[in-house]
C-alpha cells in the first residue's frame, strides 16, 4: 500500500496506536501522514516517546500517551508535550507512565495473551504511586527466602495497530532489521493490525538467502508500505545516518508553540506525502547523512548436497 492507503486503512479515530523503533528506524513518516489526515483521540504507545510524538500532540491527534521515556534523544526537551503535561498548556495530555523493562514485558504480554506479566524492577521504586495498573500479586512459588512473594505485574497492551520501521520486506512482508533492534517483533504480535514501512522492497531470494534477520514474518503483517528515508531525523542504519543538527533544532522549535505550528503547517500539512518531505530537506542535507558500507561477513547455511 501506499502510506496514505495504509493510515487511511487501519488508523481510525480513538484508535491505540503503537509506533515503535528503537533510536533508529523511527516510523516519523508514518507520524507525519496520520498528522496529514487529522487523526484525533489516539492513543500513542511507544516506548521512547520523541520528536514525532511531540509533533503528533502539537497537531491535535493525541489525546493519551502509554510511554517509558520522553525527550529528545539527547538533544533537548519535547516542548509541546511538556506544555500538556506540566500546564494543561492548550489542553491536558493523558499520560501512563512505565519503565522501558515495564513497556517490555507489556507487549511480551500482548503479543502471548497473557493476563498480566511479571518482573521484580518496579520494587523500590516510585513509579507505582503515579500508576495505578503497577500491581502486585502473590506468586503460586515460593520466594528466594522460601515464603510467599508478592511480586509486581504489568498488564499486556494490545494496540489496534502496529507501526513498525525496517530496512526492507519481501512483497509478502516478510520484514528484515538489522543494527539497533528493540521490541518491534513482539509490538507487531500484540497488535489487531500491522503495518510495516520499508526502506525498500526486495525479492524473495534476498531474504531467504538470510532468514536469521527476518524478525517479522509475513503471516503477523497486514500491510507493507514502501517510504524510503522514512525514519528521518532518526536513522536507517545501512542507509543514512542520524540528522543530529535536526534534533538540536526541535528543542527551540518545539520551545514556542507558534514557531511550531508553523513547522507543522510548513513541513508536514504543506506537504503532500514523505516523497515531498524528503524532496524539501534538498539533496545537500542528504549527501551529508549519506553512509559508507561496512558489510557484515557471509554466513554458510549450508544445503543438502
Amino acid at each position: 500500500m501506499s502510506m496514505r492507503e495504509a493510515v487511511a486503512s487501519f488508523v481510525h479515530d480513538g484508535a491505540t496506536v503503537s509506533l515503535e523503533g528503537f533510536t533508529h528506524l523511527v516510523p516519523t513518516a508514518a507520524g507525519h501522514e496520520i498528522i496529514r489526515q487529522g487523526r484525533r483521540d489516539l492513543t500513542v504507545v511507544r516506548m521512547t516517546a520523541d520528536i514525532v510524538v511531540d509533533q503528533m500532540i502539537a497537531a491535535g491527534c493525541v489525546s493519551r500517551l502509554v510511554s517509558s521515556f520522553v525527550g529528545n534523544s539527547s538533544a533537548g526537551s519535547l516542548g509541546e508535550l511538556r506544555r500538556r503535561i506540566e500546564r494543561a498548556d492548550p489542553e491536558p495530555l493523558a499520560f501512563e507512565e512505565y519503565s522501558h523493562y515495564g513497556m517490555v514485558c507489556r507487549y511480551l504480554a500482548g503479543s502471548q495473551r497473557l493476563p498480566f506479566y511479571p518482573l521484580r524492577s518496579y520494587g523500590g521504586s516510585d513509579l507505582p504511586g503515579v500508576n495505578a495498573d503497577l500491581r502486585k500479586v502473590t506468586s503460586p512459588y515460593p520466594g528466594p527466602d522460601g515464603g510467599p512473594e508478592q511480586i509486581y505485574v504489568v498488564p499486556p497492551v494490545n494496540p489496534d495497530v502496529t507501526i513498525v520501521h525496517a530496512q526492507r520486506a519481501d512483497r509478502r512482508g516478510n520484514t528484515q532489521l538489522w543494527g539497533l533492534t528493540g521490541i518491534q517483533a513482539e509490538a507487531v504480535y500484540a497488535a489487531g493490525k500491522a503495518v510495516v514501512v520499508v526502506e525498500e522492497v526486495v525479492a524473495d531470494e534476498v531474504v531467504r538467502s538470510d532468514p536469521n534477520r527476518t524478525l517479522i514474518p509475513a503471516h503477523a503483517v497486514d500491510a507493507v508500505v514502501v517510504c524510503p528515508r522514512g525514519a528521518h531525523p532518526s536513522f536507517a542504519q545501512g542507509y543514512y545516518d542520524r540528522d543530529n543538527a535536526f534534533y538540536r533544532a526541535w528543542s527551540h522549535i518545539s520551545k514556542d508553540p507558534d514557531r511550531l505550528r508553523a513547522w507543522l503547517e510548513e513541513w508536514v500539512y504543506g506537504t503532500a506525502d514523505h516523497a515531498a518531505y524528503v524532496d524539501k530537506l534538498g539533496e545537500e542535507l542528504w549527501a551529508g547523512l549519506a553512509v559508507g558500507e561496512a558489510l557484515s561477513e557471509p554466513v554458510n547455511y549450508g544445503r543438502r548436497l
